[in-house]
């Protein structure tokens, strides 16, 4: 019932969209632009909020329908050859930003009709880039290497030149203009490829294909995370696994989530020896230390982290697990040492314990604060039954909800219980007990 509303919904707007192009063409575009963006915002905003469609997000919108705008209108003017326009570009983009083809579709209609109203209501060229813009969104649509990106181009660029010819006994077609448009695809690729980090560092995103270079083990963070910090790198990986598994659960962004646990913990690499993960049985670090000395050292494990990753140049998207995995949640280890060592009137105030912050904004953050938790509490069991690894997960999801940590996320109750559930039957698998061989 729900599919059926939304594609009645979908249906109802091309409707709309479609009177609004046929506008484009009677009035020159002139007032149907904003009318078409005030549209486009106003069902983005009801009907794809997974989208979380924000002032980034719309003006992104705003400048891909822009830019071919502008650019058309510069040709036109100065009587060049329309075929230079890569309006294959704008789809391909929008794509690769918001990962669902609807929106992409909409942007390369109504960028291809406007296109052909600039230069003289060209119901020809009209076709021509509306079958380049939906080739390029079918092309990248499984592009996971920004080598595919390159090969979506060429297929682009020969789909608009082989309409350009059965187009042709339309209008009369130069010889060249069927060079200019298969370039105009393949130029498409390479632009895709010249403009993906500048829009992601812009409007605060990061793309599939970002994220799956930061995924490859080979990264450099991830070599000396491994090399320097072989117990934080484990654990790492273990958030991220666990992180993604409890992801597709929810219906949160599963890749994200997974790079975003890989490099939570960089900042350890700072001073890896006062992390219990990585200590050798014997001394800890923190022995000859005062609690209040051992928890700025455990804390500034997340402003190190910050520093690294902008160091590294990682997307901003990444740096928001890197300062939000703990929230402002208690050093609870130190600050009850703190207590039981409190000396005359001192006053240990909690707060002084809280890690800064801020609380997660985005259920992905969310999901990876509570897989942190979860993996190194189920790690601390002398014997991880699954019995009493679903009792500690549950006492640590509570644990965090009482206090407040999850209160500006987008997490549901029916959220946190499939999360559970999902924790406990992947670390019941990693940490089940085994025959002991003789």
């Amino acid at each position: 019932m729900k599919n059926h509303k939304l594609i009645v919904n979908r249906l109802r707007f091309i409707f709309f969209v479609a009177l609004l192009l046929g506008l484009c063409f009677l009035l020159r575009l002139n007032y149907s632009i904003a009318m078409f963006l005030v549209l486009v915002y106003t069902y983005l905003k009801l009907s794809y909020s997974q989208l979380r469609i924000n002032a980034y997000n719309l003006l992104y919108l705003i400048l891909l329908y822009l830019l071919p705008f502008s650019f058309a209108y510069i040709l036109v003017r100065h009587n060049w050859n329309i075929y230079y326009l890569p309006v294959a570009v704008i789809p391909m983009l929008a794509f690769l930003i918001f990962k669902e083809p609807f929106v992409p579709f909409l942007l390369g209609m109504v960028v291809s009709f406007s296109t052909g109203a600039i230069a003289g209501n060209s119901y020809n060229l009209c076709l021509v880039f509306l079958i380049g813009s939906l080739s390029a969104i079918l092309a990248v649509r499984k592009a996971r290497r920004r080598m595919e990106i390159i090969s979506a181009g060429f297929l682009v660029g020969a789909l608009q030149a082989a309409g350009l010819f059965f187009l042709n006994h339309l209008s009369l077609i130069r010889p060249f203009d069927y060079l200019f448009i298969f370039l105009n695809g393949v130029v498409c690729g390479f632009l895709v490829l010249a403009l993906l980090p500048v829009f992601e560092m812009l409007f605060q995103t990061v793309t599939d294909i970002s994220l799956l270079e930061l995924a490859d083990f080979n990264h450099p963070l991830l070599q000396r995370l491994m090399q320097e910090a072989p117990g934080t790198y484990h654990h790492s990986l273990l958030v991220g696994n666990i992180s993604d598994a409890a992801a597709v659960a929810v219906g949160a962004n599963s890749l994200l989530v997974r790079v975003g646990g890989y490099y939570h913990d960089i900042g350890k690499l700072s001073k890896p020896e006062y992390f219990s993960e990585n200590q050798i049985q014997g001394e800890s670090k923190h022995d000859p230390l005062s609690p209040s000395m051992s928890k700025l050292v455990i804390m500034n494990h997340v402003k190190e982290g910050v520093e690294l990753a902008r160091k590294y140049r990682l997307n901003p998207r990444i740096i928001d697990f890197i300062q939000q995995h703990h929230g402002t949640g208690l050093v609870y280890y130190f600050y009850r040492r703190a207590l039981e060592n409190i000396e005359g009137d001192e006053e240990i105030k909690e707060e002084g314990f809280r890690y800064p912050g801020p609380r997660p904004k985005t259920k992905e953050i969310a999901i990876v604060l509570l897989a942190d938790s979860v993996e190194a509490g189920v790690r601390s069991l002398r014997q991880p039954t699954p019995a009493r690894i679903e009792e500690l997960v549950h006492k640590i999801i509570n644990n965090k909800f009482i206090d407040r940590q999850l209160d500006d996320c987008e997490l549901t109750l029916r959220d946190l219980e499939r999360i559970s559930s999902v924790f406990v039957r992947v670390l019941s698998g990693i940490y089940h007990s085994r025959i002991e061989y003789p």
